[in-house]
């Protein structure tokens, strides 16, 4: 196992990237056309050595090619977390907790780039407050990764954008400008990580039921209602839990909206495309055999909701799908019902 480079540099100084899934190995891609080396965990050795006789992530975006010679590959959280500056965390939410709970070393002091689009169940907090409530990280070290950006297309080059989003704006802005930033990909930057987190949370709910109508053979026209709908539904929560001055319809906050209720890449909207063609939760969610974060997320913000009131009967009929088994047929028929 390659050693790591034990010397630091100024923020972000070394950059590791937590996780091995296709958002991971996509962050990788683009992390690694600014930086001459990375750390990269991933918690199974054998992934690790197949990477490396491969030069690709041999379970996901296989088609990009590494330069494992500027990879120092760990299967060791703590250890990789003691030779970083900066930990760009990209598991899937459900997993965070179980992850997080291998680590015996400190992480006050560290940099933490959360590419975690959803909440944390159980504790129904989001990931910048659960780094910082539980681990000690002071929130402005705290960075998140927002907008429309598929793993997929950024494997295929396609142009894309990204909000970078920072309580300390001028951090958010040298990622911006020198980390997250290539010829396929652009990014702006924000200090709106609670409004932000709640949207990159909530679009997966509205994929999901984005994804049931299209199951159940809603056409484009619906759709074309459904969405600025639900971008209400978003608003209206947001203008409660954390009422900032945002502009709401900037590409931060409706693009990920769209791209995930529309795109075929949206592991949300697939899921819930099965449910609306028939299959159980449970079917669909083995079928699926990945994450699909709104699930989690559903209940989550309902919970939440229960303490502000917040009109959202697209979250309600989810819930009543999902969680209480109700048909989906009948759930959506009555949110029609209400649209404008």
């Amino acid at each position: 196992m390659r050693l790591f480079n034990k010397k630091k540099k100024n923020f972000p100084g070394k950059i590791a990237v937590m996780g091995g899934g296709s958002w991971a190995t996509a962050l990788a891609k683009i992390v690694m056309y600014s930086q001459p080396s990375i750390n990269w965990y991933m918690r199974r050795a054998d992934r690790i050595d197949d990477f490396l006789v491969m030069g690709h992530n041999p379970a996901y975006l296989s088609d990009i090619s590494f330069d494992t010679s500027r990879i120092n590959f760990c299967d060791d959280i703590n250890r990789t977390i003691e030779e970083s500056d900066t930990l760009i965390f990209a598991t899937p939410s459900p997993y965070l907790k179980e992850h997080l709970a291998k680590v015996t070393v400190p992480l006050v002091g560290k940099h933490i780039i959360t590419a975690i689009k959803g909440i944390v169940p159980d504790e129904n907090m989001l990931v910048n407050e659960y780094f910082s409530h539980h681990y000690g990280v002071d929130p402005r070290n705290i960075i998140v990764i927002a907008g429309a950006c598929h793993a997929e297309e950024i494997a295929m080059e396609h142009l894309s954008y990204l909000t970078i989003v920072c309580r300390d704006i001028k951090k958010a802005n040298l990622l911006s400008e020198k980390v997250f930033r290539t010829p396929y990909l652009k990014s702006s930057s924000s200090r709106d990580i609670t409004g932000l987190e709640y949207v990159s949370t909530l679009k997966n709910i509205y994929a999901i039921v984005a994804g049931i109508c299209n199951g159940l053979k809603y056409g484009d026209n619906f759709q074309s209602v459904y969405i600025p709908n639900a971008f209400d539904e978003m608003v209206r929560f947001l203008n409660v839990v954390h009422p900032v001055r945002r502009n709401i319809t900037s590409a931060a906050y409706l693009s990920d909206l769209l791209v995930t209720s529309y795109s075929t890449f949206s592991r949300n909207r697939m899921f819930g495309k099965m449910i609306g063609e028939g299959y159980s939760v449970n079917i669909a969610k083995i079928e699926l055999g990945m994450v699909a974060e709104g699930y989690y997320a559903t209940k989550c913000i309902h919970e939440i909701n229960e303490r502000y009131k917040v009109d959202m009967p697209i979250l309600n009929a989810l819930y009543a799908i999902l969680y209480e088994r109700k048909p989906a047929t009948a759930q959506i028929k009555t949110i029609t019902e209400i649209f404008k």
